[in-house]
């Protein structure tokens, strides 16, 4: 799509650069839930590191899906984390928990939960650590390093 706000936009990744962090807060946009649907039942939370993928029902219904629920869904025509999600979008991760199991359970999104023994590499969150210290602040400044 030509709106703006789907991959293959102007930026450096093929992304469009995202403008400033939304002003609501973020029990509005969850309407006060700090689960979404499947986490409420099973009491997990996802991972940050959950890769989330639009599925063909979620592509299809694009159009039709509000604020944020839209944007992620066509955030993740291609594979994205969590984190990575919640950082484009500036949203609150857990906002982004919330909704991605929304979408999931409505079939818009499949989920990906890496094997947690993976996650426990001291590498891999290292890794992790040091691409949230890459994306730049508010200001444009990027973080400081230990």
């Amino acid at each position: 799509m030509a709106d703006g706000r789907t991959p293959g936009g102007g930026g450096e990744d093929g992304f469009p650069p995202v403008g400033p962090a939304s002003a609501v807060r973020p029990f509005l946009v969850t309407a006060g839930r700090v689960a979404g649907a499947g986490e409420a039942s099973s009491g997990r939370t996802m991972p940050v590191e959950t890769q989330l993928v639009a599925t063909t029902d979620g592509l299809d219904a694009l159009d039709g899906l509000s604020f944020e629920r839209h944007d992620i869904v066509a955030a993740c025509r291609q594979p994205q984390s969590i984190a990575e999600i919640a950082a484009r979008l500036k949203l609150h991760l857990n906002v982004v928990r919330v909704l991605a199991e929304d979408l999931r359970t409505a079939g818009q999104l499949s989920v990906h939960v890496p094997d947690s023994g993976v996650t426990h590499d001291a590498s891999v969150l290292r890794r992790l650590i040091d691409g949230l210290r890459a994306i730049p602040d508010s200001r444009g400044v990027l973080r400081d390093s230990d």
